[in-house]
């Protein structure tokens, strides 16, 4: 079976704030690169002991994620967004999106260096349904047909996944623990509030990842019907509001699409 994580940096644990462990100038960028490229590991390793053929590593950090020298020698790397960018490769020949490393959407309370896309976003929706993302990749991979079988990050990204793409296994390596209702600070401001968080160790969170996917792809095998997704009728519609930004003042961003979650996205 073939399968693609898309991971992201925030959500891991020992991943302590943002300008210290995720961006380039932080001083322990290296080191925050290297937690994420453990967990992918530790999803790679029960992905392969469960049968997996051929599993795509999507290094969906902006500032970029992972250590390729350090990654498992089994898997494939992608880097650097296809034009147009979604669904960042990903198509029918694969079986099952997995995520490693994600965060939760922007205003989700008790969660850990929240945002969706960027600090400046309040919302997004599609249809109206709040989503972040998470969100995102798994409704272009329900586009394709494709079940969401693996969501690895804080805990409130692992219930927003639950409830988003119902069967979905979740590992929740750290949670948040300050609220929300932040909606009218602005982009700096919200890039600052939400920095608190308690986490497992990187060890145990890696043995926990590594036994939710293998469980996941054994249950992809044996129940493909658990894994569901939100039913969404055309035309799309998306819905983003976003904070104060420097000179910009909040607005909101409207788009929709005749027929298409990734057409839509694209739009963006």
């Amino acid at each position: 079976m073939k399968i693609m994580i898309m991971t992201d940096m925030e959500g891991c644990a020992g991943i302590l704030n943002h300008d210290d462990w995720v961006t380039p100038e932080g001083r322990y960028y290296e080191k925050g690169k290297r937690l994420l490229t453990e967990e992918v590991n530790a999803a790679l390793a029960g992905f392969f002991e469960a049968g997996a053929g051929e599993v795509v590593v999507i290094d969906g950090h902006g500032y970029g994620g992972i250590d390729p020298e350090l990654l498992d020698e089994r898997a494939l790397l992608s880097r650097g967004a296809p034009k147009p960018a979604w669904p960042w490769g990903l198509d029918k020949t694969f079986d099952a999106l997995a995520f490693v490393g994600q965060h939760a959407k922007a205003g989700t309370p008790y969660s850990h260096i929240t945002h969706t896309g960027w600090f400046n976003c309040i919302d997004r929706t599609i249809n109206g349904i709040s989503i972040g993302e998470y969100g995102n990749m798994a409704l272009c991979a329900m586009e394709l047909g494709i079940p969401t079988i693996l969501a690895c990050g804080e805990k409130a990204l692992a219930e927003e996944a639950a409830a988003l793409t119902p069967g979905v296994v979740t590992v929740s390596v750290k949670h948040g623990v300050l609220p929300d209702g932040l909606d009218s600070l602005d982009c700096d401001a919200y890039s600052k509030a939400k920095l608190s968080a308690i986490h497992l160790s990187p060890l145990k969170a890696r043995k926990q990842i590594k036994d939710g996917a293998f469980n996941a792809l054994l249950k992809l095998k044996r129940e493909p019907e658990a894994f569901t997704c939100p039913k969404l009728t055309p035309p799309y519609v998306l819905e983003v509001k976003l904070r104060a930004n420097g000179d910009k003042p909040a607005h909101v961003c409207r788009q929709e699409h005749p027929d298409s979650i990734i057409g839509l996205l694209n739009m963006l």
